[in-house]
């Protein structure tokens, strides 16, 4: 994991993006994404985060593209394979993304993904403000991630 500092965070001023799972909720109705995902760090973000900072997180979904937590979807099996289809997903979530990274109070942005799932992200974070930006490749390192929300007083 990559990152220049651990500073305590209002809610607002932190966003965390991080990669859906294959392991997901069985259903037949649509539910709220923090529901839908059962594998990768969902889970410990849903059963760790208060409402107030769980609003900050956005997963990312080769599917759906950039979900909110209470963004409903149903069962689904997709995902990214190629540098191809990481493009794709890119101009599908830009608009979205773009929209979060401008938000005036935000400040620090927290990135779990594989890379194929962050070259979806890669040429975004070119055009956003000052921001402080860590990498963390394994979409599944509770450890780090805990450790680093826990630096931003969030846990």
């Amino acid at each position: 994991m990559t990152s220049t500092t651990c500073t305590r965070l209002e809610p607002e001023q932190g966003l965390i993006i991080v990669s859906c799972s294959r392991e997901k909720l069985v259903t037949t109705d649509p539910v709220p994404a923090v529901e839908l995902y059962q594998g990768a760090l969902v889970p410990q973000l849903r059963d760790q985060l208060s409402p107030e900072h769980r609003a900050r997180v956005r997963i990312l979904s080769a599917e759906h593209g950039l979900l909110h937590p209470d963004d409903t979807v149903g069962t689904y099996d997709h995902k990214l394979r190629t540098r191809g289809e990481a493009r794709v997903l890119q101009a599908r979530i830009t608009e979205h993304l773009t929209t979060d990274l401008l938000a005036e109070e935000l400040r620090h942005v927290l990135v779990v993904l594989e890379p194929l799932y962050q070259l979806a992200l890669e040429c975004l974070f070119d055009h956003a403000p000052p921001l402080t930006l860590t990498l963390a490749p394994n979409p599944v390192d509770w450890r780090d991630v805990r450790t680093m929300l826990a630096g931003w007083g969030w846990l």
